[in-house]
């Protein structure tokens, strides 16, 4: 049987090469103040959201911009490993294992045509 979530994308990340002016420029075009996390493996800015428990947002981090755009996280029907073993049977490639953070768990893959994706596992 088919899963709809409540919502299919759960998260964003924008990878930036200088993290303070980036904030800067997210603050001044959004008109918004982009908070500093150190909760994960790496400082993120975080874009605010007035929705604190259902709300869908996203993250820069300082990284490498990837030719292939940002990366959009969506959520896995079930568990990641499943997700997993159909990413590359229907010819999608993994990059990573599985990245646990407070709220659940992800891992990164790459489409057929290059584009990074997250499929994210909440808690249950």
């Amino acid at each position: 049987m088919p899963v709809h979530p409540q919502h299919t994308v759960c998260w964003f990340e924008i990878p930036v090469s200088d993290l303070e002016k980036s904030i800067a420029f997210y603050d001044a075009v959004l008109d918004t103040n982009l908070t500093i996390d150190n909760n994960g493996p790496n400082p993120m800015a975080m874009f605010p959201t007035s929705d604190t428990t259902n709300g869908i947002s996203g993250h820069l981090y300082p990284g490498t911009p990837s030719e292939h755009g940002s990366t959009i996280h969506l959520v896995a029907p079930d568990d990641l490993a499943a997700t997993r073993k159909r990413v590359e049977a229907a010819g999608g490639k993994v990059e990573s294992p599985d990245i646990p953070l407070p709220s659940g768990a992800f891992f990164y893959a790459r489409d057929l045509d290059g584009n990074s994706i997250g499929f994210f596992q909440f808690n249950s």
